[in-house]
């Protein structure tokens, strides 16, 4: 089995038409590039020349900064001020050779670049290292590096520079990239100008969500013979929109001959009973997976973003400038998502199979006596995160070309929940009367069906509560940095200059978790005492239209929106779900029992110099630097004490902490680097511009790498299967050998082609070591006395009794065994001890090496006003994940490795503009544990179009995903789907001043 789905070799024709494509525009350029030569403006004279504006304009700067750089490097710049090519600055990066985005909740959120992804991209602001905060899933403790771009509006950012090749200069962390984002300064653009633009946003997905409004505005003013200026900027955004999706959870890869609870039946002798209800068997060396849960989830998200800068700049003496900023942003988003699923308890199970050697499943049912529950939950993700920066710059032009910059900022990036109740909560309820449930995977939405039995009809007034886990997160970045740069230009014919500099780095990160869980999955209240307008039926297939199976008549009819916030009010006025489960104030707001904090400081010096000298056609130029990197971390994590063990459902065993018995243990590490790095360029004709670049980058580990304490995962499930992690500090980072060669021909304005290779040989992957036993003398109840109670209760209650009966029947005749917080079956110390699979990282001899080529064709079509841009990006690595393989083989591979492509047609004359854009991404592996998880391949057209209708007044109209591309992952057969996803478009209008 490869990487690729069916579905991505389907798609991945769009390459080879990417690749004929660009053929044809190669065979057209001679012809193109003669006509614009004698295009007029092209003479000497004031009275000749043209000022090119909009798309050209844009294209043609990013082109020159392209063209001059030392080094890879690609670039976007704004049209004008305030008037960024997209509205988001991820949506606007997938449009550069070797770059493809993630999206999140239908928005560009974080960039990939040349098979690196968002981990490996470090992002500064106008050169500073930015701090990172997220809070991810909100299911486990956040530990990301990775910046997000939703937090960031596009109207204030005047350019974006992606840094391929390694340069001494630049703050180390980004082997994929370094991507600077650049914001405008006063003194760059004497006098008055400014922008000032609304917009209403409108989103058609499946609640058909309200138009929301965007306003943004920038000004910039000098004073006193511009040596004062000032600029401020703003935008305020509301985005409401709705998400569908299919969700499904995979037990671990089953061999064939493997006969034990969750997996296949192996013969008509299995104690289960039921191996003539299986078709096609995956064969003994065949490896497959059964689903655990599946469901569908209907999210409505309410997404509000304020972004705010302000700059003062100062230039007593044209050698003198000083530059003081501030940048603001706050995204909040409040998520509330309704679920229907179905989970499996892999006893009498019917089920249809592709063919091995890794099998798929064509459907997946199971019977059930009375009692089964069909799940429905609430669930509420409402999280804010705030970006602040304060810097200060003074550049120095001295006496015999000297320069000196002293640069400084104080940045922090926080996230944290906005709900009263923490960062993501879920609240569940259910129908107690399923008698078949059925997943069907054939269809591209997989097909939930359900067969309840009488009385137990898919009505609100059938539902009851069941348990509940409420989350709460909170992660803030802080980064205190000062860099002193200087440097001398030089009027010999070989040395042109020497550039040096120092960076004091302090990176302060804290990342704190904690959760209340009510075990209560067999029901609280009943349906008579809970009320039904709490619940209220919609029709499902409507909210997933667009994908092929959201039509089956077989399909669960309706979801229930769940009023979330009633239900918890409700539940802790019965029956108390918020009192002494350790919420702060008797609340359901959870103390933090995992609380990380990691201090890195990293003090880096540099030397690079700059020489040129004729060669051929042109000068060339020779840039060599070296950087030196010394790392020390700190590493404190809150370690939470476990104490016992309660089985408080089938197949979840709870772990108990002692309250207020946890404490700090701290670690400590590091490292340091010597990171050389050479750029030559030389151009053998005119235009045509050679380049050669060698560098060593670094990429440091994540957070959760890097912590000190050791975490238990829970629930543990009764029979194996328990997890527990640990982090190190000591581990060293990623470091890449890069090299890179292109070639580039500027044959036109605006208009270019290049090709480039690249190679990056990456070493000191993080190996994660897998020890076995038992942690904290916890011990398993249901394999022990609680096993033995379980057994008495089902002899003596009548045949099909559920968990919960029987476990209010040990509770009714033992007592002395119940945990009095759970009410789940204690561990006893004489139960047979839990065997954790302890996962810990440390630095491996591994390498990887990820190589590939970037195409790239951007030309104006003589003086008709329009253009085109065609790039393709070849990605290979020499590591894939063997799907034939199970997790107990060494796999080992790198994630995100795919082939991207862009094609944009675009018009620009005169007072219309307008442009066609359309990206695609390959299918790539996005992660692996004991399974691997891939993303099928994905294409998406956008469109755009303004017109001004007076000189600075434009009105414009944009379109996301204007064809509603669907998007779907798989685990390891194509069939095994873990998300489904029908997509939707977004549309905007608006108008903008400029003056």
């Amino acid at each position: 089995m490869t990487l690729r789905s069916e579905r991505a070799r389907n798609r991945n024709t769009f390459g080879r038409y990417m690749i004929g494509a660009s053929a044809l525009a190669l065979a057209a350029v001679p012809t193109a590039a003669f006509a614009q030569d004698d295009a007029p403006g092209n003479v000497d004279g004031e009275e000749n020349v043209i000022v090119v504006s909009g798309i050209r304009a844009s294209l043609q700067a990013a082109a020159d900064i392209k063209r001059d750089a030392q080094g890879v490097v690609d670039a976007i710049s704004a049209e004008d001020i305030g008037k960024f090519p997209d509205t988001n600055l991820a949506e606007s990066l997938q449009r550069i050779t070797g770059v493809s985005i993630d999206r999140s909740s239908g928005e560009g959120s974080t960039v990939t670049v040349r098979g690196f992804g968002p981990e490996f991209n470090l992002v500064l602001l106008n050169g500073r290292q930015m701090p990172a905060s997220n809070l991810g899933s909100g299911t486990e403790p956040p530990n990301t590096r990775s910046f997000d771009f939703a937090n960031l509006a596009a109207e204030g950012v005047a350019g974006v520079e992606v840094y391929k090749s390694g340069r001494a200069s630049l703050p180390t962390g980004g082997i994929g990239s370094v991507i600077n984002i650049k914001t405008p300064r006063p003194l760059d653009k004497p006098g008055l100008s400014g922008s000032l633009a609304a917009k209403a946003v409108k989103d058609h997905s499946f609640e058909g969500t309200d138009i929301t409004p965007e306003i943004s505005g920038i000004v910039s003013q000098t004073f006193a013979d511009d040596t004062i200026g000032i600029l401020v900027s703003g935008s305020y955004q509301r985005r409401k929109a709705s998400l569908a999706q299919f969700n499904a959870g995979w037990r671990e890869g089953y061999v064939g001959n493997e006969n034990n609870w969750g997996s296949l039946p192996v013969d008509e002798n299995d104690w289960r009973g039921n191996y003539d209800r299986t078709e096609n068997r995956p064969g003994e060396t065949d490896i497959y997976q059964v689903t655990q849960n599946a469901g569908y989830d209907f999210t409505e998200i309410d997404r509000e973003r304020f972004n705010g800068q302000a700059v003062l700049q100062v230039r007593p003496m044209d050698s003198l400038t000083a530059t003081v900023d501030y940048t603001f942003s706050q995204n909040t988003v409040d998520a509330r998502t309704n679920s229907i699923g179905v989970w499996f308890n892999h006893d009498q199970t019917s089920s249809s199979w592709t063919d091995g050697p890794v099998a798929g499943p064509n459907f997946y049912s199971e019977a059930f006596g009375p009692g089964k529950d069909l799940a429905i939950t609430g669930a509420v993700a409402a999280n804010r995160n705030i970006n602040k920066s304060l810097g200060g710059n003074l550049e120095w032009e001295g006496p015999g070309s000297f320069r000196l910059t002293l640069d400084g900022h104080h940045s922090t990036a926080t996230s944290k929940p906005t709900s009263p109740y923490g960062s993501n909560i879920a609240v569940g309820s259910a129908i107690f009367g399923v008698q078949n449930q059925t997943v069907d995977f054939t269809t591209d939405m997989p097909v939930i069906s359900v067969d309840m039995y009488p009385g137990s009809e898919l009505t609100a007034a059938n539902i009851r509560p069941a348990g509940n886990a409420f989350r709460n997160a909170y992660m803030r970045d802080r980064i205190n940095e000062l860099a002193l740069r200087g440097g001398f230009d030089f009027d010999a014919s070989f040395i042109e200059s020497l550039d040096f500099g120092a960076t004091y780095t302090d990176n302060k990160v804290r990342s704190a978790y904690g959760f209340i869980q009510n075990d209560t999955w067999g029901g609280t209240l009943s349906a008579a005492d809970t009320p039904d307008d709490i619940y209220t039926p919609v029709d499902l297939p409507d909210d997933l239209a667009g994908m092929d199976g959201a039509d089956s008549p077989d399909i669960i009819p309706v979801y229930f929106q769940v009023d979330t916030d009633r239900l918890i009010q409700l539940l802790d006025q019965q029956i108390g779900i918020c009192a002494n489960t350790g919420g702060e104030d008797g609340t359901c707001l959870a103390s933090y029992t995992i609380d990380r904090r990691i201090r890195e400081k990293t003090f880096a010096p540099f030397i690079q110099s700059l020489h040129s000298f004729d060669l051929l056609a042109d000068e060339a130029h020779l840039r060599l630097g070296l950087r030196y990197e010394k790392t020390k971390i700190n590493s404190s994590a809150l370690v939470p004490t476990p104490v016992s063990t309660a089985w408080v459902g089938a197949n979840e065993i709870t772990i108990n902490y002692a309250p207020g018995q946890s404490q700090f243990t701290t670690l400590k590490g590091d490292y340091d680097n010597w990171l050389p790095a050479i750029d030559f360029d030389m151009s053998p004709v005119e235009d045509v511009k050679l380049r050669a670049s060698y560098s060593h980058t670094i990429t440091r580990p994540n957070y959760s790498q890097l912590q000190g304490g050791l975490t238990l995962a829970s629930p543990v499930r009764p029979g194996g299967g328990s997890t527990a992690s640990a982090g190190n500090p000591g581990l060293l980072p990623y470091k890449s050998k890069n090299i890179d060669v292109s070639a580039e021909w500027y044959y036109g304005p605006a208009s270019y082609m290049s090709v480039g290779y690249f190679r990056k040989k990456v070493s000191n992957f993080p190996v994660t070591g897998v020890t076995e036993g038992p942690l904290f003398a916890l011990t398993d109840p249901s394999a022990g006395l609680g096993g033995d109670l379980i057994e008495e209760a089902q002899a003596a209650l009548p045949a099909g009794s559920t968990f919960d009966e029987q476990l209010d029947w040990v509770a009714a005749n033992y007592p002395e065994v119940i945990d009095p917080v759970t009410g789940g079956i204690l561990g006893q110390a004489s139960d047979p001890t839990i065997n954790f699979r302890l996962s810990q990282p440390f630095n491996g001899d591994r390498t990887a090496t990820i190589d590939g080529w970037e195409f790239a064709i951007q030309h104006n079509f003589w003086d008709t006003g329009f253009g085109a841009i065609l790039n393709y990006t070849i990605v290979n690595s020499d590591t894939f994940y063997d799907n034939t393989q199970r997790y107990t083989a060494t796999q080992f591979a790198i994630t995100g490795v795919s082939d991207s492509a862009n094609a944009v047609l675009f018009y620009d004359k005169g007072p219309l503009q307008a442009r066609v854009a359309y990206n695609w991404r390959e299918g790539f592996l996005s992660g692996f544990g004991s399974d691997p998880y891939y993303v099928e391949s994905y294409g998406q057209w956008d469109a755009s179009a303004s017109y001004e209708f007076m000189e600075g007044l434009t009105a414009f109209v944009e379109g996301i995903n204007i064809t509603n591309a669907d998007r779907r992952g798989h685990m390891r057969a194509d069939q095994a789907v873990f998300f489904a996803a029908p997509g939707y478009a977004r549309y905007a209008a608006g108008v903008r001043l400029n003056f």
